[in-house]
């Protein structure tokens, strides 16, 4: 901690430690800052030695720059959203200028500094994204609206001077300055802010049922276990911006009447937690956190509960069951949390976005909020972008915005401009969307209409080489292994239906099997004690409306459409191309290819395994399935 920020300060004096901060960070005329992107992604691709080039670089050029000093600034940041482009370097200047590399090598980073950080001139090949005065970003950025994102990838999210310097704490601020804890609520509840974890619950509205609920002492509960297959928003925002997530639940904990919390986030992300512990730490030596906030008398203590990774424990009265000590279990409601929640006291639980979007609205205020998005769907949503698509990583959109947009706009269309088949939305509680209905709004109430949900923002993109069939049978399988097998529904219900999958995506299936999954999908939806067990069967049923053609297949015409699933597939070798050479007899474990010498071969269904050694190593592309 600096100077500035080593003492305890009173709520009048934040606005004075603000402009300080602002003062501190500001780019002189001279000045030039380089950030490197130092989220997980970041440093997977290697961003520490990255790092060190820069730094070992400007020494250098230091020593060599005689005319004038050097006044380059460098500091690590989280993820800026372009997981892709990893490693991220961005070179800033006064007036706006931004220039930012993608991919970067260590040599490269070199070349960065010694011609655009000290020379000053961009090296075009490498950009990915640049922002100069007087012109509009484009690209990935274009259609994207920064609010829960708005420091990730700009702010070293272990300064809480940077927070500051942004207009952090301003929501505190304004709500500490007089604003009874009921008027606060209300401010929530005129934004339309709607919890972004799952199953989009008015925010307000579950602050005001626990603010009403009787009993002094109240808790207040950050979900961060994230665990669906091809999401990292949650960690990617505690890692970039911690703070947000503090400031948001400082307030909601006023707001209810709470002086304590959890933030429950999986020990699989341990960066995120890292800089969560150094965030709490910061706030409290400056008195923004922990006893008598700001001198006003207000006191919030926070803790940290790492989770082992269940999945179901992202199911509030699961969290619950885990942080007191017990396993992660649901356990049938009412009572909500809200009455009855952590060691029977009345609890708030929201997820991390949630809690991230709270500050900004009490800083810029409800209708603010209110004006972006969809009437019932307000402000923003972040998705993590994956799959067979071109850009993928984060990205953050007004509520309504199309999904093809995403997908094309954004996320630069298909990889290899292959054709777009369908999207996961929603991780395993949600559903696939198919093209037809590319055009669906982004918002709660049209995800649901198309078989899908928001869910915590998760977007996998397939294309026409994968099989819905099996796609459906992979989350199925997440969703069983993740069942904590408390009802009956969910554990014998998802076991049985994945048994059917996997009978129909291994040549196996009998008669009625579709029908049976489709009966069995409904009793685990009516019959589950959990939001895990309520919506396990969505992939499937979304696949069976969009893609029954692909069932039918498997199971009337015993052939997998898209070439994936092995044990319906059939290799046979086009006697046109093959050119005898061989290679295949010589590479077939079993004995199956059989032909002579420079003459066409041909292969013995009934002995082939399917290996697929022949297919790899044929040199002609004689050998089909």
């Amino acid at each position: 901690m600096s100077n500035t920020t080593s003492n305890k300060i009173k709520l009048e004096q934040l606005p004075t430690l603000r402009e300080a901060c602002r003062e501190a960070f500001a780019l002189k005329p001279s000045q030039v800052v380089v950030l490197v992107g130092l989220g997980t992604c970041g440093l997977a691709a290697g961003g520490r030695p990255v790092m060190q080039a820069i730094q070992d670089e400007l020494l250098l050029q230091a020593g060599a720059v005689k005319e004038r000093a050097l006044d380059i600034k460098v500091r690590a940041t989280g993820c800026a959203g372009m997981c892709e482009a990893e490693v991220l370097v961005e070179v800033q200047r006064q007036g706006g200028r931004r220039i930012m590399y993608g991919q970067v090598k260590p040599d490269m980073a070199r070349r960065i500094v010694a011609e655009d950080a000290v020379g000053g001139n961009a090296i075009d090949d490498w950009v990915v994204h640049r922002e100069e005065p007087g012109v509009k970003a484009g690209g990935v950025l274009a259609k994207q609206l920064r609010i829960v994102l708005n420091n990730c990838g700009t702010i070293d999210p272990e300064l809480i001077e940077h927070y500051i310097a942004r207009g952090g704490y301003a929501g505190l601020e304004r709500v500490l300055s007089g604003m009874p804890p009921q008027e606060v609520i209300d401010e929530v509840k005129r934004s339309g802010l709607r919890g972004r974890g799952g199953a989009g619950f008015p925010t307000g509205l579950k602050w005001e049922f626990a603010r009403q609920a009787a009993g002094e002492k109240k808790y207040v509960l950050c979900n961060a276990d994230e665990g669906d297959p091809g999401a990292f928003m949650d960690r990617s925002l505690l890692e970039g911006d911690p703070h947000a997530v503090l400031e948001g639940m400082i307030i909601g904990a006023y707001a209810i009447g709470s002086d304590e919390g959890y933030i429950y986030c999986r020990a699989e992300y341990p960066l995120a937690i890292k800089r969560l512990r150094v965030a709490m730490e910061q706030a409290g030596k400056i008195g923004l956190l922990g006893e008598n906030i700001l001198g006003t008398g207000f006191s919030f203590k926070l803790h940290i509960k790492e989770g082992a990774g269940a999945f179901v424990c992202g199911e509030e009265t699961a969290l619950i069951a885990s942080i007191m000590g017990a396993r992660g279990m649901p356990r049938p409601r009412p009572p909500f949390p809200a009455q009855r929640g952590l060691w029977d006291k009345p609890t708030n639980i929201n997820n991390v976005e949630t809690w991230a979007n709270v500050p900004r609205i009490l800083a810029q205020g409800s209708d603010w909020f209110a004006g972006i998005g969809t009437e019932k769907s307000k402000g923003t949503k972040v998705f993590a972008l994956a799959g067979r698509i071109k850009k993928t990583g984060l990205v953050e959109v007004p509520m309504g915005l199309a999904l093809r947009e995403i997908v094309y706009d954004i996320g630069g269309g298909i990889q290899f401009d292959r054709r777009f088949k369908a999207v996961q939305i929603g991780g395993p509680s949600g559903g696939c969307i198919p093209e037809s209905l590319l055009d669906t709004s982004i918002d709660y109430d049209s995800l649901i209409r198309a078989g899908a949900m928001m869910g915590s923002g998760g977007m996998v993109v397939v294309d026409e080489t994968t099989c819905m069939v099996e796609l459906a049978r992979y989350f199925m399988s997440f969703v069983q292994s993740e069942s904590c097998g408390k009802c009956v529904p969910c554990r014998e219900g998802t076991k049985q239906m994945l048994s059917i999958m996997e009978r129909i995506v291994g040549g196996k299936s009998e008669p009625g099997d579709i029908a049976l999954l489709e009966e069995l999908s409904v009793v685990v939806k009516d019959g589950s004690l959990c939001g895990l067990g309520k919506t396990a069967p969505n992939p499937v049923l979304t696949t069976l409306r969009y893609f029954r053609d692909e069932f039918e297949a498997h199971v009337m015409d015993r052939t997998c459409p898209s070439g994936v699933c092995r044990a319906l597939m059939k290799y046979y070798i086009d006697p046109e191309k093959c050119r005898g050479c061989t290679r295949c007899s010589k590479i077939c474990p079993v004995g199956a290819v059989t032909g002579e010498r420079n003459k066409p071969h041909w292969i013995n269904t009934d002995k082939c395994t399917k290996c697929r050694l022949c297919l790899e190593k044929c040199r002609f592309e004689a050998i089909q399935a």
